[in-house]
């Protein structure tokens, strides 16, 4: 049953992905592990969005490691659990929080030892910054840990890089790439392994730095992401950036027609209700890197019931014709704007 609705809300999370952003680009699935122990370690730019759109973009059934925070409240913790998602605990959240993860990281070594996914964020926290920050020690205790007490396990790590090109701006284009599979087992020496433990994280973060756009963090991280952006490059375009970026030569690019711009006030105005919320919301939001988490979630849950409402209103006043027809009308208006207005680079300095 857990299953079943595992795979509905993947569904439906995909349906609402397919409407919110203009394409989500997918790469190197092949790379994906069709069976066994497998650890998924995705870079983090954009909040609660980023294992979403992991998550229906693999065939894999994922678990999820993600901050505490949003496991407040007692409701929210227990529909979070339906869906396979589990708190990590930070210093952030108190001291003695943290001797709850001890529990967490036991959950995971039952879901290696069982052969299943697991999808987490070693980079320990969210950030707009196009660069791969450094990796935190948490998964090596996973890794580690769970063969430690099976031996004969095999763990796969697969690194995950996301790239936006305007996250934080609907629609975005989106960059999804799965890297070479890593064999933990080749790294883990428990005699010396403060030493094996630097190498592994040194292999994740080179593949990382690939399958992302990573600008160095230093001193012209800011000069080179303006230059970038006032090219218009697409982001998505990973390598083709990384390499600009290496060499220093930075190509611009021609802007293209906003096409279908007028179709924003239309869709608000048809929209006005889950509009509002959305704005209400955001407004009482103090990190941009839910932007996208908070409006896409209000987007999910209540645009596609309010169209339905409006619908009914509209064959209780006229037919069933003019109903169908309003009702596929707002969709397309959507799926116009979505797929077809052009995105630009960064607007927001990072």
């Amino acid at each position: 049953m857990k299953t079943l609705w595992y795979y509905f809300v993947k569904a439906l999370v995909k349906s609402s992905l397919f409407f919110y952003s203009k394409r989500i680009k997918v790469t190197g699935k092949e790379n994906i592990p069709k069976r066994g122990a497998v650890l998924f370690m995705v870079n983090h730019p954009n909040g609660l969005i980023d294992p979403l759109i992991v998550a229906v973009n693999n065939p894999r059934v994922q678990h999820f490691l993600v901050r505490a925070a949003v496991f407040k409240k007692p409701l929210v913790k227990k529909f979070l659990a339906t869906l396979n998602l589990m708190p990590i605990y930070r210093i952030r959240d108190g001291v003695k929080q943290l001797g709850k993860n001890q529990e967490i990281f036991q959950q995971c070594f039952s879901i290696l030892k069982k052969q299943k996914a697991l999808m987490i964020f070693p980079e320990g926290s969210h950030n707009r910054k196009r660069t791969i920050r450094p990796l935190s020690k948490g998964f090596t205790r996973i890794v580690f840990g769970a063969l430690e007490q099976d031996p004969d396990l095999q763990i796969q790590i697969v690194p995950v890089g996301i790239t936006y090109q305007n996250s934080s701006t609907y629609p975005t284009h989106i960059s999804l790439q799965y890297g070479k599979p890593i064999l933990a087992n080749d790294y883990y020496f428990p005699e010396d392994q403060v030493t094996e433990t630097k190498k592994l994280k040194e292999v994740i973060t080179k593949q990382l730095q690939q399958l992302s756009v990573h600008i160095p963090d230093d001193e012209n991280y800011h000069d080179v992401l303006n230059k970038l952006n006032k090219a218009n490059v697409d982001f998505t375009q990973v390598q083709v950036i990384n390499n600009m970026i290496e060499i220093g030569n930075i190509t611009k690019r021609k802007k293209k027609a906003h096409l279908f711009g007028f179709l924003k006030p239309i869709i608000i105005l048809n929209s006005l209700l889950p509009w509002l919320l959305w704005k209400y919301i955001d407004g009482k939001n103090d990190e941009i890197e839910f932007v996208d988490t908070f409006r896409f979630g209000i987007n999910t849950i209540t645009f596609g019931l309010f169209y339905l409402i409006q619908t009914y209103l509209v064959f209780v006043f006229f037919d069933w014709k003019t109903a169908a027809i309003y009702f596929v009308s707002s969709l397309v208006a959507v799926l116009l704007f979505s797929k077809f207005h052009t995105s630009s680079a960064e607007s927001i300095p990072e």
